[in-house]
């Protein structure tokens, strides 16, 4: 009889019809499958039943969080092998409804069935957020931002270095990925503080603040005023106590706050890191037109946010399982066009796009290399759990960001005033 890696092998490749692209080792330590390279660890049969109990990415994805699977080796290259299969057939697989009606994909799932033990289905890992309620309300929004962001600032620190940037920074020489992690997210700040044209005396929104770097950086630099909002209370916490630290607290305010109830306009400029992507595609309209409403005629927004590629059928989008329940609830991405679109409907003329792709990449194989080299402070900061979902989502993310599968953008717009006078210069970028 064969041994429990040969016949899994076997059974998946008779689910895939095609061969395994990873060697496997499997609870009784034994191998199988193409050497050489990284091996897909199956420590336990559980991690079969919960494929079987819920197929697919979160499937996976459960039994990834809860330790059942794991990478030995090379994890960007296990993932890079294992996500090409996946978009390989993406929109041509067929569906669980048509598979089943084969009798050798029937025969498989029966054998993994016998291979997997006792069909009793595991629980779901407690680092999966449960969705309650409708998609971004006040009361939702908060819960899915408390759930990302209030893990602990110290688990921050180890993975986003001194910088506390949340977002893509910007390298000087991307085919090389020169230059430190704190100079390059320095630079995508000061990239941002020159795009809104900052100048003394100016106000600045800072909408999603973060841990409040954005708004350091334009107090400092650029001697503006700024109101930096966020639904998270101890981004909120460490922001208040580093703008202290900086003596910058007659400069800078942070609140606890969603953007919808933001009133105190007009401002001169707003920047939108990495927030819109929390708002969702059918809300991102009352977002731009709020923000709108908020800048002063003239006044620049700032909009960098991650996009998707677009597809033939937009109404066929889902959004990712594995982000959805472990990283970003309700975090939605749309195509830099519609982003686009809805700025224009919302009154702003977008005047420059410019697409940073590679430069996220870089960024999170150096977060992905931050948090590997602490690893064990990592799980005790929060849960083994909570480091391995960091962990796979930013390696696959990377590698999404490499392969172009999603992107990141920045969008400058402004509220021109009637008299159509931008206050751009004719020129507002250069190409090397």
């Amino acid at each position: 009889m064969a041994d429990a890696a040969s016949r899994l092998k076997g059974l998946v490749e008779q689910l895939l019809g095609a061969p395994l692209p990873v060697r496997v080792r499997v609870w009784d330590g034994s191998e199988a499958g193409p050497p050489g390279g990284p091996v897909l660890v199956v420590r336990n049969r559980r991690a079969l039943r919960r494929l079987l109990f819920k197929p697919g990415e979160l499937g996976l994805a459960r039994a990834w969080v809860a330790g059942d699977l794991d990478i030995d080796g090379d994890l960007y290259a296990a993932l890079d092998v294992l996500a090409g299969l996946i978009w390989e057939r993406g929109e041509d697989a067929r569906t669980l409804g048509q598979a089943l009606r084969d009798p050798e994909f029937r025969a498989a799932v029966r054998g993994l069935v016998r291979l997997a033990g006792p069909p009793l289905p595991p629980a779901p890992p407690a680092e999966e957020m449960r969705r309650r309620g409708h998609l971004h309300t006040r009361r939702t929004d908060k819960r899915a931002i408390s759930h990302h962001y209030d893990v602990g600032n110290d688990f921050y620190e180890l993975v986003l270095g001194p910088s506390m940037v949340y977002s893509c920074a910007y390298w000087p020489a991307p085919e090389s990925a020169g230059g430190t992690l704190e100079r390059a997210q320095r630079d995508k700040l000061e990239l941002v503080g020159v795009k809104l044209g900052l100048k003394p005396g100016m106000r600045l929104l800072d909408v999603g603040c973060g841990w409040g770097s954005m708004a350091i950086h334009a107090a400092r630099e650029h001697g503006v005023e700024v109101v930096g909002v966020t639904l998270s209370q101890e981004q909120a916490a460490y922001a208040r106590k580093r703008v202290a630290e900086e003596g910058l607290t007659d400069r800078i305010e942070i609140r606890v706050q969603d953007y919808r109830d933001v009133t105190d306009g007009p401002y001169d400029a707003i920047s939108s890191i990495g927030m819109a992507e929390h708002v969702g595609t059918e809300k991102y309209f009352e977002y731009a037109r709020s923000l709108f409403a908020l800048l002063k005629p003239g006044g620049r927004l700032l909009n960098h946010q991650i996009a998707r590629r677009p597809r033939r059928d937009e109404s066929a989008y889902d959004v990712d399982e594995f982000i959805d329940a472990y990283v970003f609830p309700d975090g939605e991405l749309a195509p830099v066009g519609t982003t686009v679109t809805q700025l224009e409907r919302a009154g702003f003329e977008v005047r420059d796009v410019e697409s940073i792709r590679e430069h996220y990449a870089l960024t999170l194989r150096r977060w992905v290399a931050n948090l590997e080299a602490d690893w064990r402070r990592a799980t005790r900061l929060v849960s083994p759990g909570r480091a391995r979902v960091w962990r796979l989502y930013m390696a696959a993310s990377a590698l999404a960001f490499e392969h172009n599968r999603i992107g990141v953008n920045q969008v400058l717009a402004v509220r021109t005033p009637e008299s159509g006078a931008s206050g751009l210069p004719l020129r507002t970028r250069t190409w090397n």
